[in-house]
C-alpha cells in the first residue's frame, strides 16, 4: 500500500470521526407547539424583542438558552390571556427598554433617536465652515504685497522684451 493511499485513508477516517462528533452533541428538537395560533403570536411578538445574550439578534431568531426561557415565559403569559402590551410592559419593567428593538421616544432615549441627526447637522455645519475658511485662506495667500507686485511686473516686462 502506498503512503499516499494510506494518508488519504487516514484523512477520510479523521473526517468521518469528526463529522459524527457534531451529532453526539446536538440538542433534541424542540417539540412543536400545541397551539399554532399562539406560536404565531409568540413569533410575531418575539420578532420585535431583542435577545439579551446575543449580539443584535431577535428573540425569535436566537437559539440561546436564555432566549428559550424568555419565549417560554412569554408563552406562559399568553396562555394566561395577557395582551401583547401587558407582556411587553412586563418585559420592559424587568429588563428595561433595551429589550425593545424600537424603543419609545422619551427623555431617556432622546439621544438614541436624535443623536445621529444631530451628528449629521454638526458635521454638515463643520464641513461648510471648513470649506468657507479654506477659500478665504487661499485668497489671502494669493494677495501680493506692493514689493512682490512690482517684481512680478518687472519680470513680465522682461519676458515681453525677449
Amino acid at each position: 500500500m502506498s503512503t499516499d493511499l494510506l494518508k488519504y485513508c487516514l484523512i477520510a477516517l479523521a473526517l468521518s470521526f469528526f463529522s459524527f462528533q457534531g451529532n453526539l452533541y446536538a440538542n433534541e428538537a424542540v417539540p412543536v407547539a400545541e397551539d399554532l395560533e399562539l406560536e404565531k403570536r409568540l413569533n410575531k411578538l418575539a420578532e420585535n424583542l431583542r435577545c439579551l445574550v446575543c449580539q443584535n439578534e431577535t428573540l425569535a431568531a436566537s437559539r440561546a438558552d436564555f432566549s428559550v426561557d424568555m419565549r417560554n415565559e412569554i408563552r406562559e403569559q399568553m396562555k394566561m390571556n395577557k395582551s401583547d402590551e401587558e407582556i411587553i410592559d412586563f418585559l420592559v419593567a424587568r429588563y428595561g427598554d433595551f429589550i425593545l428593538f424600537n424603543p419609545p421616544f422619551k427623555p431617556t432615549t432622546w439621544l438614541l433617536w436624535l443623536g445621529p441627526f444631530t451628528l449629521l447637522l454638526v458635521g454638515g455645519f463643520a464641513l461648510i465652515f471648513y470649506l468657507k475658511h479654506r477659500g478665504r485662506t487661499k485668497e489671502a495667500e494669493l494677495t501680493l504685497t506692493d514689493k512682490e507686485r512690482l517684481r512680478a511686473e518687472s519680470l513680465i516686462k522682461e519676458m515681453d522684451k525677449d
